[in-house]
């Protein structure tokens, strides 16, 4: 075997291990993935974040006419973070703001708000590899109790969603409904 081909085959054999390590290792704490499904309408149906300064990534996909819901569990006067992107990949990626999914807030008070689309922030995210698309993001002095977050689908397209809650790289609890 040439030199060239044994250096190809060292190369792939090395990518090979470490990503066989990397899947073996201990998990990081950085945003515990939480995954929505079609059961997941509603807040209320949907996993409850106990403790919502931890951090998360809730997964979803959403297309026009579907809903997807969870809650949050906050402390008064934690700071409440919540944000949302898309994989920054066609279709996603080329959608028009109007295009793009709802994601609304709901107090503990009822209060409610949407995250308006002000960005389109690249953002790598190294612990699967993914490129994504910062779209909004959140960030308030939380009442006590619990907020419900509603992502709806504004696109014939089915788009997946990550929203991003919490800060603190710490284990957390997920409470199925």
């Amino acid at each position: 075997m040439e030199l060239v081909g044994r250096r190809r085959l060292l190369v792939a054999a090395t990518a090979a291990l470490s990503t066989s390590l990397l899947l073996l290792a201990p998990p990081a704490h950085a945003h515990q993935p939480v995954i929505l499904t079609a059961a997941d309408t509603t807040p209320s149906r949907g996993p409850l974040l106990v403790d919502g300064t931890v951090s998360f990534a809730v997964y979803t996909q959403v297309r026009t006419g579907t809903t997807r819901g969870f809650r949050v569990g906050m402390r008064k006067g934690d700071r409440l973070e919540i944000q949302l992107l898309i994989p920054d990949e066609p279709p996603a990626n080329r959608l028009t703001a109007a295009q793009l999914p709802v994601v609304r807030v709901i107090a503990p008070d009822g209060t409610r708000q949407r995250l308006a689309i002000t960005e389109r922030t690249p953002f790598f995210e190294p612990y699967t590899g993914t490129d994504y698309l910062y779209l909004a993001r959140l960030t308030e002095t939380a009442d006590a109790g619990t907020y419900r977050v509603v992502v709806t689908g504004a696109s014939t397209v089915e788009v997946p969603v990550v929203i991003g809650v919490g800060y603190r790289e710490v284990p957390g609890i997920v409470r199925q409904r």
